[in-house]
């Protein structure tokens, strides 16, 4: 029988390791984006000013620019270069931003063109080799692909290395997106139905359709009142497009507010259900509850819209000149 003494140091040091894991910081999701900015939309840009505002929750290892049409790697520096001029004050706010130079060495150029054929090629993009590389680091943290243009970058690197399966999370941004590329977005779906993939085809929409509109929360006046003027950030996503739409940013809130490894459970980034093609594939909930207009799902997203807005003001007014 062990000493009455020596109980207690065990008991003492048993409550004290818990009380630690209690209290220490959750870590930060690990993110990486491919993005279509500088293309035909410039919703892109929008989402990337919210991102770079929200940089210091996230642990952000790759920004890619994927295909097609014009948009470039260039045009994600162009985003970085405003947040260069916001940096002293975002950094008043919190340590944990990164260095624009951080930003800028991350940044990849993807993949210039559509998948020609059912099966991607063989030599891929930097953008693609990004996605394979971080997937390959020993970091117990899974990789969260928020893709906001085609897949095709996506589709390459599970062709190239499949084994990354296991390791990345892939919120994906339909609709236009997979018409852009349609070869890809069937590559990843019918060749890999064990992928974790998030098929975010109408939920999106509730970014800028429905919800509470009233006073300053509307499309434009929100913006007007709490974008506009407040620092290059602000300048320069109502420079792109004067009010919101921003269809990509429910990736980002995903992350922000929920259980980024549960799809079914509510978050301000969605909530999505299983189809049944595979163990880990989620699309719209198709229930009629959840609709906006024609738009399945949606309602998942715009029932949050004052709480996501609200916090987006409290972090863009930092930057009010």
């Amino acid at each position: 029988m062990l000493p009455v003494k020596t109980i207690s140091i065990f008991l003492l040091s048993s409550i004290f390791a818990l009380f630690i894991s209690c209290t220490e910081t959750p870590s930060k999701p690990r993110v990486l984006i491919s993005t279509d900015i500088g293309g035909s939309d410039p919703d892109d840009f929008q989402s990337m000013v919210h991102l770079l505002l929200y940089a210091d929750t996230l642990d952000i290892v790759g920004l890619v620019s994927s295909p097609p049409n014009g948009g470039r790697k260039k045009h994600i520096l162009e985003a970085i270069e405003a947040y260069e001029t916001d940096y002293t004050k975002l950094k008043e706010r919190s340590t944990e931003y990164p260095s624009p130079d951080y930003l800028r060495s991350i940044t990849s150029q993807g993949a210039l063109d559509p998948q020609k054929t059912d099966k991607p090629d063989t030599a891929i993009s930097e953008g693609a080799q990004r996605i394979i590389d971080e997937a390959h680091k020993p970091d117990i943290r899974p990789l969260y692909v928020l893709v906001w243009g085609s897949i095709t970058d996506i589709a390459q690197a599970l062709q190239a290395a499949p084994d990354i399966k296991s390791k990345i999370r892939v919120y994906f941004i339909g609709s236009w997106n997979t018409k852009l590329d349609p070869l890809a977005r069937n590559y990843v779906y019918n060749d890999h139905p064990d992928f974790w993939f998030i098929e975010n085809n109408t939920t999106f929409r509730g970014m800028y359709m429905g919800g509470y509109n009233e006073m300053d929360y509307g499309n434009e006046s929100f913006v007007t009142s709490n974008v506009k003027g407040r620092g290059a950030l602000g300048n320069l996503f109502y420079q792109k497009k004067k009010d919101i739409k921003m269809g990509d940013t429910p990736s980002v809130l995903y992350l922000l507010h929920g259980d980024p490894e549960d799809p079914e459970s509510e978050s301000w980034g969605g909530r999505f259900q299983k189809t049944g093609h595979g163990p880990n594939y989620f699309t719209d909930l198709q229930q009629p509850e959840y609709q906006e207009g024609d738009k399945p799902g949606a309602k998942t997203v715009n029932k949050w819209r004052r709480d996501y807005l609200n916090d987006w003001k409290k972090r863009q007014g930092v930057l009010l000149n």
